[in-house]
């Protein structure tokens, strides 16, 4: 993170590997100018310090996942009234669908009053049996580099003031 901007904060949950590929990638786009952070460890005072949001998670049964949604349980309260138009977006991995996670992040992000900067990503995998959905997950490279061309357009943004 570099001090003369406020952070990107990108916190991440997988269970198979795609979402943290997407985060880890758009960290990368995003450079010293974004802080990843795994959503066990995400607290309040990470929220607070942050200028901008890139959530990105698995979608589970129609779903974001348990772990991501239990972050959002422990600190929604915690910042509430003070984080109100930061900038936010998402990415969803999900075997086919991902709208049904994407619509509970933005319902939180509007509980927040955050202000969404960026279309949703949503990396679908095709994976439909038990065995494709527990499998360990390979991202493509073209949709790694619109993960990273994501976390750079935010970190960007924050930096210059946009967002």
């Amino acid at each position: 993170m570099t001090s003369s901007a406020a952070p990107l904060l990108i916190v991440w949950h997988s269970r198979t590997g795609a979402a943290r590929a997407l985060a880890e990638a758009a960290a990368a786009g995003a450079g010293a100018r974004a802080q990843l952070l795994p959503c066990e460890e995400g607290a309040p005072e990470h929220l607070l310090a942050a200028g901008g949001f890139l959530f990105v998670c698995p979608e589970n049964l129609a779903a974001m996942t348990g772990a991501m949604k239990e972050m959002f349980d422990r600190c929604y309260y915690p910042v509430l009234g003070k984080i109100e138009g930061r900038a936010y977006a998402t990415i969803i991995a999900a075997g086919s669908d991902g709208e049904g996670a994407q619509r509970q992040l933005d319902r939180i992000a509007t509980g927040w009053r955050l202000r969404r900067v960026a279309d949703p990503l949503i990396v679908r995998t095709g994976a439909q049996t038990p065995e494709q959905i527990l499998a360990p997950k390979h991202v493509p490279p073209d949709l790694l580099d619109e993960a990273a061309s994501l976390g750079n357009a935010m970190a960007e943004g924050l930096e210059l003031g946009i967002f």
